[in-house]
């Protein structure tokens, strides 16, 4: 499969390094190779005749840039991963234009396979503690000082599943809060510092104990290895999908 890099930060770089490893892959570009180039979005920086000459392109750039990224790759006609979080209010912008190009697009929170398996994990947990009112629920989630979206997408996806699960829980919040929190509320605090690449931990608590369910990363391989998992699932398909459908029966 031939692979075109979007963006070649510490992810991009990663791919890369892996790709190279496995020998079964080969990337044919790279795009928006120096940092500089992204906050502006220059599209000129798109290595378009490479993108074309790829199975897939593999985003992993900034928010600012991913709409204006999805529509020119689209347009080419190459099959993408997106591994750019922060977006997803304009998940029906993305929809249309997969649909309008005839493209399959692939996005996740979180493309390492142990966090898909955890979010699996995070669902019956909640399914079965919500036979428990005694039990509350919340999470914490700890990243690097890099990290430009907060709450992170991971975050969000693992609020999403808990209150899809919940009796009590109705409302996501990551905000600060100066009073009492109310039962609906899922309280989900974002912590920023130093170079952790991603922890996620969702706790169950009640009075007589607690049970906490924790992904640790301990590195970026990981995500790089989904990611790549994810260019060969989408690589002959057309539509959008996410990451976490490869992990339900």
């Amino acid at each position: 499969m031939k692979i075109a890099l979007i963006g070649f930060g510490k992810m991009g770089r990663e791919v890369e390094r892996i790709v190279k490893e496995g020998e079964k892959h080969q990337i044919v570009s790279v795009s928006f190779e120096k940092r500089e180039d992204l906050p502006a979005g220059r599209q000129a920086c798109l290595d378009t005749k490479g993108i074309k000459k790829a199975d897939v392109a593999i985003d992993f750039t900034a928010p600012g840039v991913i709409l204006s990224n999805i529509s020119a790759i689209s347009k080419i006609g190459t099959n993408l991963v997106i591994g750019t979080t922060g977006w997803y209010d304009e998940l029906e912008k993305v929809k249309k234009i997969a649909a309008k190009y005839k493209t399959g697009i692939i996005y996740g929170s979180n493309f390492s396979i142990g966090a898909n398996v955890f979010f699996q994990v995070v669902k019956v947990a909640s399914e079965r503690f919500a036979l428990f009112p005694q039990y509350d629920v919340y999470g914490i989630e700890t990243h690097h000082s890099g990290k430009k979206d907060s709450p992170s997408g991971t975050a969000k996806t693992l609020g999403r599943i808990i209150l899809a699960n919940s009796k009590t829980k109705k409302v996501f919040q990551n905000e600060r809060v100066n009073r009492q929190i109310t039962p609906s509320e899922l309280h989900f605090s974002s912590v920023r510092g130093g170079a952790n690449p991603g922890r996620h931990e969702i706790v169950f608590d009640s009075a007589a104990d607690e049970i906490r369910l924790i992904h640790q990363a301990h590195g970026r391989q990981g995500f790089a290895q989904g990611a790549i998992m994810a260019a060969e699932y989408i690589k002959d398909k057309k539509g959008l999908y996410r990451f976490e459908e490869l992990f339900v029966k």
